[in-house]
């Protein structure tokens, strides 16, 4: 995407973590939000955090769990075209993705964001779902885990309430998957690309299927 560097993985720690107070007010207007599984979260070393996603706001959702490391956000290319979004999203590790086709220098920045230590934020699903049901991941998280060499955290996020002001949310991470268990080969064939994308989805479901937290 023109106007995003792709050349270096640059963490905007001092913005990130100014704008958390400022997440907490926005989230805690919203929805009642829960977290569960916490202390499933790394606290060092790249990985990739994969998330069903219902709503624009699930990063900011996420991120304000995963309370003491920065998340790099892949994000539909249209988001940064608005300027204040667009600009805040970028200013706070997100980086754009052309839907729809193989957008190699996006993929390629994913896999090094992981590869250099960092934490990869990823919609399986590639789109927001319109009943708030996890549906059928794109391959694109296989192909990314697969050259990062990269485990994976499964998150659900889960309402019952079709996303009523003042529901409650919860954010449910799982236990993470090691990259050994996608039984990757040297030659990592597409079918084993989908395999790891089918697996990641169907842990997402399993924890969505939890519901809430009581």
């Amino acid at each position: 995407m023109k106007g995003f560097d792709y050349s270096k993985v640059k963490e905007e720690e001092e913005l990130y973590d100014k704008l958390r107070p400022l997440g907490h007010k926005i989230t805690n207007k919203c929805y009642k939000v829960n977290y569960i599984g916490t202390e499933n979260i790394p606290s060092e070393g790249g990985f990739i955090i994969a998330s069903n996603h219902i709503r624009a706001l699930d990063p900011l959702y996420i991120a304000l769990g995963v309370e003491k490391r920065q998340i790099y956000f892949m994000g539909k290319q249209e988001l940064f075209s608005k300027p204040i979004i667009g600009t805040l999203f970028k200013k706070a590790n997100g980086f754009p993705v052309v839907r729809g086709r193989g957008d190699k220098e996006a993929v390629d920045y994913a896999i090094r964001v992981v590869k250099e230590g960092h934490i990869l934020g990823i919609f399986p699903e590639g789109t927001r779902s319109k009943d708030y049901k996890p549906s059928r991941a794109k391959s694109g998280i296989g192909l990314i885990a697969r050259e990062a060499k990269a485990d994976i955290l499964p998150v659900s996020i889960y309402n019952c309430d079709e996303m009523e002001k003042g529901s409650r949310l919860t954010i449910r991470f799982g236990e993470i998957i090691p990259y050994e268990a996608f039984g990757f080969t040297e030659d990592g064939s597409r079918e084993e690309v989908r395999g790891c994308a089918k697996l990641v989805m169907d842990k997402i479901v399993k924890l969505w299927g939890m519901g809430h937290c009581e």
